[in-house]
């Protein structure tokens, strides 16, 4: 069965590895901390970030229709990983469930494109988080040079081509990669803890700014709403609203992190649904409406900046909450970076059970009881990627492997209800089989609009982990 690149992982292995027999993770995890760690993972770089970036490039004050679009798409990719999440609670999310369903190549492929989002997603928010802590410094007259808070090289939209920037290294974004990576090493309890207070920390500051920010909108900044496309496919117009969905689609990517940490949850069938669902659905409801409240306070054509919050603070002109936003950003950033990095060595660690990676990513830290060494690999090409790209490369790749990895999912939902209905379901997804479709034809769409230069980057890392399938994953897998 193991030569068959078809072959599916066998359902009574499964739903015995869920059981707490053979695997060294603490159970500790219980449905506040899921809520949070999806939370976390969710809200950071799409409100403090790339809606500045949406709005100034893509879609204007349309912004909210594109957080719309994308949370759609998540909505029933959320329903479909809440499912398989309740019936086959394992900590590889996405690779676990293609595994079982469509095969041990497709399993692989999802994997493949996992790394991109985790990997990628850290390294991306670490560079927003380096705008953010650079812009605070400069606030009390520290200034790091630019050469040091800069990646060599950017992508210049209006150009549609990368550019030089003159920058050397992103040294904060170096910084906090290598950090979280400790604290994730020293353990999943200090880690989750950690995040419950960033958690709350941020997202009382997004009140705070949708609060005040409020009583300063200006209506006309609002018109027009859609601008009128330049021209060029994807800067404004509808096209533009659809890439712009594409591009924030990343910042909703926290909620799958929530599957990853199945084998850590006190009851994972029950818990992981309400982590997925409750952290997405706050998620969702914060971001529209920081999106209405930052395009009415200041015009999109200015905030295409690393810190668009910070920009709308200033417009608004208190000094206080200008501090406290900043201060909130960083925290939130922070925890958007744990979750993405706490995501990636688990499926390393899954996929190396499965044979499909070397046996030395399964080994745990015998006294905290974590991956220790899938960690410091994670860590450390996470350090590379913040160091020297620019968050809206890295951002849209990420999109690429997560809206793939999510129809993986939604397609999963379908087989195994056609051919394993007996199967135990503590949740089903509603409204069956409109919900799956729904997902898959949404997130295929937002596929399409995403620039040539992911297309490319993905059909050379699609060669590149196909070719690491054959060479080591075919010859040493298990199922």
């Amino acid at each position: 069965m193991a030569n068959s690149m078809f072959s599916t992982k066998p359902m009574n292995v499964l739903l015995e590895e869920t059981k707490d027999s053979g695997h060294s993770f603490k159970r500790v995890l219980g449905r506040f901390n899921l809520i949070t760690l999806g939370i976390g993972a969710i809200i950071g770089a799409g409100i403090f970030v790339l809606s500045g970036e949406v709005s100034a490039n893509y879609s204007g004050p349309a912004i909210v229709i594109s957080f719309t679009i994308a949370a759609i798409a998540c909505g029933a990719a959320g329903l479909a990983y809440a499912e398989m999440a309740s019936m086959i609670p394992i900590a590889g999310s996405a690779y676990t469930y293609t595994y079982a369903t469509i095969g041990r190549f497709f399993a692989w492929v999802v994997a493949w494109m996992l790394i991109i989002e985790y990997l990628f997603a850290a390294s991306s928010v670490s560079v927003g988080w380096s705008g953010y802590i650079v812009s605070f410094l400069e606030g009390i007259h520290v200034h790091l040079p630019a050469a040091l808070t800069n990646a060599p090289i950017a992508y210049d939209t209006a150009l549609d081509k990368f550019v030089l920037t003159g920058g050397i290294l992103n040294v904060p974004a170096i910084f906090i990669v290598a950090l979280i990576s400790i604290l994730l090493i020293v353990g999943i309890k200090e880690s989750a803890t950690f995040n419950n207070v960033i958690v709350v920390i941020k997202t009382t500051v997004i009140l705070v700014f949708i609060l005040v920010g409020v009583w300063f909108i200006s209506t006309k900044n609002w018109h027009p709403f859609i601008p009128k496309n330049t021209g060029v496919f994807g800067q404004f117009g509808w096209s533009g609203i659809f890439r712009g969905a594409a591009v924030i689609f990343f910042a909703y990517i926290g909620f799958d992190a929530v599957s990853t940490a199945a084998q850590e949850s006190k009851n994972p069938q029950k818990d992981l649904p309400v982590g997925i669902l409750g952290s997405l659905l706050i998620a969702t409801v914060l971001y529209i409406l920081v999106a209405l409240v930052l395009t009415g306070v200041v015009p999109y054509t200015k905030l295409g900046v690393p810190d668009p919050i910070a920009v709308g603070v200033d417009a608004i002109g208190f000094t206080w909450l200008s501090w406290l936003i900043k201060l909130g950003a960083i925290a939130g950033l922070t925890s958007v970076i744990l979750v993405m990095l706490l995501g990636q060595p688990r499926i390393f660690y899954t996929m190396a059970k499965d044979g499909l990676l070397p046996p030395i990513f399964t080994r745990i830290h015998p006294r905290f009881k974590t991956p220790y060494l899938s960690s410091i690999f994670t860590g450390i090409v996470a350090m590379f990627l913040a160091g020297v790209f620019p968050i809206g490369v890295l951002s849209k790749l990420v999109s690429f492997g997560t809206l793939m990895a999510f129809t993986m999912v939604c397609i999963g939902v379908i087989i195994l209800r056609t051919r394993r209905p007996d199967i135990n379901r503590p949740f089903k997804t509603p409204l069956y089989p409109f919900i799956p479709i729904l997902g898959i034809v949404a997130c295929l769409v937002q596929v399409a609009f995403l620039n040539i230069y992911a297309w490319e980057f993905m059909a050379v890392w699609l060669v590149i982990g196909i070719t690491v399938y054959f060479v080591y994953g075919r010859k040493h897998a298990k199922y």
